[in-house]
């Protein structure tokens, strides 16, 4: 697959046309996401860069995300998507940020979040927001399929967000 074709060269020619930049908080994804986005030549223009908060005590220590909010709704949850996401953005002083933080397997899922479960955050100037995704037991496609999915729903919020003025 040539690289223009991507979903991450797309978000590239979206943010680049809009003049806007973003950046990552990647826990389940562990850096694919970042990966991902600097394979596409020219990312420097749009992408500010990213943080692995693979470690709980990570999103409290450096993307900002309460310990209370972990301790009511878990990791694996979207009030923690969304707070990871506001606090890369706010760190990198990026225009759009997407997170990931789920159970890439094959291990450790439960009932309420199985594993191959992923929530992803998005936040803009202007919004919060955060789905729930579910993939498969392979960690290895889950963490694949997990970094597509918030590609894709960036790309989605982007195209969404309002015309600043």
């Amino acid at each position: 697959m040539k690289s223009e074709n991507t979903i991450a060269a797309r978000i590239g020619a979206l943010l680049l046309s809009k003049g806007k930049t973003m950046a990552t908080a990647e826990s389940c994804t562990g850096g694919n996401i970042a990966h991902l986005i600097t394979l596409t030549p020219g990312s420097s223009a749009w992408y500010k860069g990213g943080v692995v908060s693979y470690a709980t005590g990570v999103k409290i220590a450096v993307l900002g995300v309460s310990s209370e909010l972990i301790d009511k709704h878990t990791v694996v949850s979207g009030q923690v998507a969304e707070a990871m996401a506001d606090g890369v953005r706010r760190l990198t002083k990026a225009d759009f940020a997407i997170s990931t933080t789920g159970i890439a397997g094959p291990d450790g899922g439960d009932t309420e979040n199985p594993v191959g479960t992923v929530w992803i955050g998005v936040a803009t100037q202007h919004s919060v927001a955060s789905m729930r995704f579910i993939a498969g037991a392979s960690r290895a496609e889950n963490i694949d399929k997990f970094s597509e999915a918030a590609l894709q729903y960036l790309f989605d919020n982007i195209c969404a967000e309002p015309v600043s003025r």
